[in-house]
């Protein structure tokens, strides 16, 4: 009867591999998905290719409260303000080559929806000259409020930008749209909610 193994020339024992190999098939996936998730950030901060449809989240839960001064003075923004309304909350900086792609299409979808929607922007992490630079830049008409230090953001659990989270007139948050949209792809969300029954 042959001994048991022992070593190898390496000096590893046959035992001592299992647990790598195990170690190994459990890695995979969690590598394989960042990965896919790496790709997905390259995309985005790449622009994600004009047209191409952007990732998009089903989410629920009452949209996050807000009660922050307007960046232009145009007064507070309050989320109890904002019920009965759908509510387009567009995440946005200046130094963000995506977020400036989809601007004039928001823009353009604000003219469109004037009565019916309600945009808001939220500036994340951006120089306040800057903010208001791109503001007349893309002579923006709704509102934005600052989000400097990310609270907004992390309670809407936005990840990156450009995102959009959109709410339903019962003050629900619905879908949340990772990455540029197209000016289509937008409509086709907001237009899906003012069909639902108020």
């Amino acid at each position: 009867m042959a001994a048991p193994l022992r070593g190898t020339e390496s000096g590893l024992q046959a035992g001592s591999l299992l647990p790598f190999n195990e170690m190994l098939k459990r890695a995979l996936p969690v590598i394989g998905v960042a990965l896919a998730g790496t790709i997905v950030l390259t995309l985005v901060a790449l622009g994600g290719g004009r047209g191409a449809t952007a990732p998009s989240v089903e989410t629920s839960g009452p949209m996050p409260a807000l009660d922050e001064p307007a960046m232009r003075g145009e007064g507070r923004i309050r989320t109890e303000e904002l019920r009965g309304k759908i509510v387009l909350v567009n995440f946005w900086a200046s130094w963000c080559g995506p977020c400036r792609l989809e601007q004039p299409a928001l823009e353009r979808l604000s003219q469109e929806f004037d009565e019916e929607v309600a945009f808001l922007g939220v500036n994340f992490g951006d120089d306040r000259a800057a903010a208001l630079e791109y503001l007349r830049e893309f002579d923006v008409s709704y509102p934005s409020v600052e989000d400097r230090d990310g609270r907004i953001a992390h309670r809407f659990l936005v990840p990156y930008l450009p995102a959009t989270v959109l709410v339903d007139r019962t003050g629900e948050m619905r879908y949340r749209l990772l990455g540029e949209q197209t000016e289509e792809s937008f409509r086709r969300y907001l237009v899906a909610l003012l069909r639902e029954a108020p």
